[in-house]
This record gives C-alpha cells, structure tokens and sequence, in this order.
C-alpha cells in the first residue's frame, strides 16, 4: 500500500485510467468481434454495415492514445481485405 500522499494520489489516478482503458478496450473488441463471426459465417451485408462502428472505434481509440495509429490503420486495411476475400 502506498505512504506518502503522492504514492495515494498516483495510485487512484491509475485506478482511473484502468476503468477507462478497459472502457475503450470494450469499445474496440465488441464490434470486431462480431465482425468477425459474420464474416466467419459469409455475412457479408451484415459486415459492412458494421465498419463505420468499427472505424469509429478504432479512430477513438488512436485519438485517445488507447492504440497507436499505425495499428488502428492496420487493423482497418484488414477489416477491408476480410471483407473483400468473403466477398
């Protein structure tokens, strides 16, 4: 347990941004995994009604410094490319 009154203050601080990253984390996961089960089952009108949601997400999650860009843009290339080899 934390002495000094900086050590409690740095330890509620992280206890925040522990909700608030599993927050974001549940934002980004969600979506992407249901996109992947409609894939997986070749739905894809259903997978491409869920891409604005999911580049939303990930546009969040890059902006908030949850992700790097680099990997939300990652990701996006691939949601396109599943959805071009299903489709």
């Amino acid at each position: 347990m934390p002495i000094t009154s900086s050590a409690k203050k740095a330890l509620r601080a992280g206890e925040q941004k522990r909700v608030y990253n599993l927050r974001t984390k549940a934002a980004i996961d969600v979506p992407f995994k249901k996109f992947a089960k409609l894939i997986a089952e070749k739905k894809t009108e259903e997978a491409k009604a869920l891409v604005p949601a999911l580049y939303k997400a990930l546009d969040k999650g890059a902006k908030r410094k949850y992700i790097k860009a680099n990997t939300a843009a990652r990701y996006k290339s691939r949601i396109m490319a599943s959805i071009k080899r299903v489709g």
